[in-house]
């Protein structure tokens, strides 16, 4: 269960340079979100990928030590403008494509969302076709799509990624835990709770996993801070991340440069301990 980062929590940096950076941090693997950590090539749009290219990233990132666990795809999978679905869906599904270039066993994102979560049926199914066919093309090249639930997005909570998964029933799709996207200012006093009830319903779909931190903040709201900085019960998250899925692979969130090694320490040294 060794803990990794985000790449781009480092900046937008050249590949040459972005490699050694996360490796002198001690990380031996990270997440990797081309278009927010990549500045030399133009990843605004799909189409510049080819295996070449993705095995030359792939490549200085293992001569520095460190994987890529997870490719990040940050776009909304049920855009109401059906020209934009399209072209995130392509987008996904070219980092599909090309994800054992990089070295990466799955390509992951979050659902996407409206600012007021006025979502509709027709919304969820459209996010289910979207699946479906990204499932498809995840199965033809041996790659996971990994779903995270995020307040506040059309799958937003534990009981919706479970029942999206129960409609999409492929062994390629998993989930990407992540406690802190699960807590708000109403559910913080019984966090416990909500953890447990995530591992209950998809502890054993999980294929990584993330660390941020939650405060609750003076003026009543819910704060996101770097792991080991605020009152979430890592020692129960840990504890079930063991039980359900040893030495799954962990990315740091969150955590400005300077906060890194505190933040990867208080992790490792919970791990360790339950």
């Amino acid at each position: 269960m060794s803990v990794g980062v985000l790449a781009h929590l480092f900046g937008s940096l050249p590949y040459k340079e972005l490699a050694p950076k996360v490796a002198e941090k001690g990380f031996a693997h990270v997440q990797l979100a081309l278009w927010k950590a990549i500045s030399d090539i133009d990843f605004s749009k799909p189409g510049n990928l080819s295996p070449g290219l993705a095995s030359a990233i792939g490549e200085q990132f293992d001569r520095n030590g460190v994987s890529i666990s997870v490719l990040g795809c940050y776009v909304h999978l049920f855009d109401r403008n059906e020209e934009v679905r399209r072209a995130n869906v392509n987008r996904f599904k070219e980092l599909l494509r090309y994800a054992k270039q990089f070295g990466a066993p799955m390509v992951a994102a979050e659902t996407g969302r409206y600012e007021g979560g006025d979502y509709t049926d027709r919304d969820w199914a459209v996010m289910k076709s979207t699946l479906e066919e990204l499932t498809e093309e995840a199965e033809r090249w041996g790659v996971y799509v990994g779903l995270e639930a995020a307040g506040g997005h059309l799958i937003g909570a534990a009981p919706e990624l479970a029942r999206m998964l129960e409609e999409v029933p492929s062994s390629m799709v998993g989930v990407v835990i992540d406690p802190g996207n699960l807590l708000n200012e109403s559910n913080f006093a019984r966090q416990n709770e909500v953890i447990e009830e995530a591992f209950e319903l998809l502890g054993d779909r999980i294929i990584a996993a993330h660390a941020k931190d939650r405060i609750l903040l003076p003026d009543g709201s819910l704060g996101t801070m770097p792991a080991g900085f605020g009152e979430m019960n890592y020692e129960l998250y840990m504890k079930l991340l063991n039980r359900y899925k040893p030495h799954v692979h962990i990315v740091m969130e969150e955590a400005k440069e300077q906060q890194m090694e505190h933040s990867k320490s208080y992790i490792e040294g919970i791990r360790r301990r339950v």
